[in-house]
């Protein structure tokens, strides 16, 4: 586990802070891993979250090579750009690395700003290979990570690429961090809604933060293991990781699981009424009830992940969590790449004290007060080239 910082802010360069951007140019990793059907962006909120990086940096006259990935590399970023180009212009290369993209770099104006083709088609990305790392360097002068969103991930672009040229964050990768470590010194009383699915990425940081939060309430695909390892019957439901450990963290008090569930058609089944050829789809009025009223008497409200199984129409519990989350006067931080494409449905993303661009990364971020993205610019020592 990487050494958790105390002051994290300190320990990274902002983009804000550096002289002389004129001309130079900048390798900006940005998270452009936007949900898409049939070829339309469904939630721009990752791009929307990036513009000021991008607008600052045009407005200081520096060269911008945009680097993200999309999907697993099969579908191009070509419609990604077109939809950046609402907002500010720029060009599309549909290659990473090469000597057509060098050339097309070097021909680049002062302000200008180019797409490059999906990372994920360059092997040497996921595998994080250091030669990839070198090549993508070749092409800037400066790097900026504003895909916080990605920063859990050991990817060539992320953890390698820092080592070659001067690297700092962008605006909204620093109000990640600085929003998301307010969660360590929380109001009271703190209440931490956890749902969603990735039963193993989320079990450590229930435990963890059933010593932290004053209640954590387990809802999504993760309390049907709950449900399993306590005895009950969760008929066809896929109840990953049940057993003991979780049988045991029962025990807490300030662990509050659903009394009552939606299965199959929309019905009501208390819990141990569920018949072996139903499947859980989401927490129950009850329980609805129960969490509203937990929601109304905090101060601190950590939401991550749906209630229920949103994209197959059980939408409701977590649409009126949402709802009553961003009307308190709470401070309420959200995050989840489901949970955010809720909330840019119900149009309610300014109701909120902070909405999250991570899922993942927020998850490793909440639970290890770091990333290894964050830790590769923390170890880059080198100075802004002239």
């Amino acid at each position: 586990m990487a050494v958790v910082h105390k002051n994290l802010s300190d320990k990274i360069k902002s983009i804000k802070n550096v002289l002389g951007l004129r001309g130079k140019r900048v390798l900006l990793r940005l998270d452009l891993n936007v949900p898409m059907e049939r070829g339309c962006i469904v939630d721009a909120t990752r791009i929307e979250k990036s513009l000021p990086t991008i607008k600052f940096l045009r407005k200081n006259k520096a060269r911008i090579i945009i680097m993200s990935h999309l999907g697993d590399g099969s579908v191009s970023l070509k419609e990604v750009a077109r939809y950046i180009n609402k907002f500010v212009p720029v060009g599309f290369i549909p290659q990473v690395i090469g000597e057509k993209v060098e050339e097309t770099i070097s021909k680049m104006p002062e302000g200008g700003i180019l797409v490059l083709e999906n990372l994920r088609r360059e092997k040497g990305e996921l595998a994080n290979n250091p030669f990839f790392s070198m090549s993508l360097s070749r092409l800037g002068d400066i790097y900026v990570n504003e895909a916080f969103s990605e920063s859990h991930r050991a990817c060539a672009s992320i953890v390698s690429l820092p080592k070659f040229l001067p690297s700092f964050v962008g605006f909204q990768f620093e109000e990640e961090i600085r929003e998301l470590s307010k969660v360590f010194i929380p109001k009271r009383p703190f209440l931490f809604i956890l749902g969603g699915t990735k039963f193993e990425t989320k079990l450590p940081l229930i435990e963890k933060y059933l010593k932290i939060a004053d209640t954590v309430f387990v809802g999504g695909a993760l309390m049907n293991s709950f449900f399993k390892s306590l005895g009950f019957e969760v008929g066809k439901t896929p109840a990953p990781g049940a057993g003991e450990k979780l049988k045991k963290l029962v025990r807490y008090k300030n662990l509050v699981l659903p009394t009552d569930v939606l299965v199959d058609d929309g019905l009501v089944r208390k819990i141990g009424e569920i018949r072996k050829d139903e499947t859980i789809r989401d927490i129950g009025p009850e329980s609805l009830a129960v969490l509203l009223s937990y929601i109304r008497k905090s101060k601190e409200i950590l939401f991550n992940g749906p209630l229920g199984e949103y994209e197959l129409g059980f939408d409701k519990t977590t649409k009126e969590t949402l709802l009553k989350v961003a009307k308190t006067n709470a401070r309420t931080i959200v995050g989840g790449g489901d949970t955010v494409v809720l909330i840019s449905r119900l149009k309610i993303k300014d109701k909120f004290s902070f909405v999250s661009t991570a899922g993942g990364a927020m998850i490793q971020f909440l639970f290890m007060g770091t990333l290894p993205g964050i830790e590769a610019l923390i170890s880059n020592h080198l100075p802004p080239r002239k």
